[in-house]
């Protein structure tokens, strides 16, 4: 009984194996493409995230040039409330104004990168480089408070590499509890 299950075993392995055979000879009935779909949004250069890294690192020593050397000329910075300044020099003016006047010490940590290229917008965000950005912030302003959170940020990328949109996500109250006398 042993041998002819063995047997049976042998005789469906070739009958499979032959059965493969005639399959790879026989013509594709399917037609050949050599295109690939564009997908709607893939990871983009991991170079984009060094300059996530340099805005945290310059808005944290304090040099505000630096800070400003990777945005566009019509750059324009959005918070979640919907508030917002456009343009490199008032973007500029605005945060050398927060970094020297109201914020006495700012660091940052537990920053986590994601660089995306967005090939077709689903709906309001614009196609091209995007750089995502999540981290914790501590500050200390000028009236001896501190305020720690969490925030978000979105940095798009022109075609010359340089930023020219920010989102920032970010909870006003424990900044307004902080600044406040």
């Amino acid at each position: 009984m042993r041998k002819l299950s063995i047997g049976m075993i042998a005789f469906l392995f070739f009958a499979i194996a032959c059965n493969n055979e005639a399959k790879k000879d026989a013509p594709s009935t399917e037609p050949a493409t050599t295109e690939t779909k564009q997908q709607p949004a893939e990871f983009a250069d991991a170079k984009y995230t060094a300059v996530g890294k340099n805005f945290l690192a310059n808005m944290t020593s304090g040099n505000m040039d630096a800070w400003g050397n990777d945005m566009a000329d019509n750059v324009v910075w959005i918070w979640n409330s919907g508030d917002s300044v456009a343009g490199k020099t008032a973007v500029l003016a605005y945060w050398k104004d927060r970094r020297s006047k109201v914020i006495d010490s700012i660091s940052f940590s537990n920053d986590i990168w994601l660089p995306i290229k967005v090939n077709q917008p689903q709906k309001t965000e614009q196609a091209g480089v995007w750089l995502l950005g999540w981290y914790q912030i501590k500050a200390k302003y000028k009236t001896g408070k501190s305020m720690g959170q969490w925030s978000h940020i979105d940095y798009h990328f022109d075609a010359n590499d340089k930023v020219d949109r920010v989102i920032q996500y970010l909870d006003r109250a424990p900044i307004n509890a902080a600044m406040a006398k």
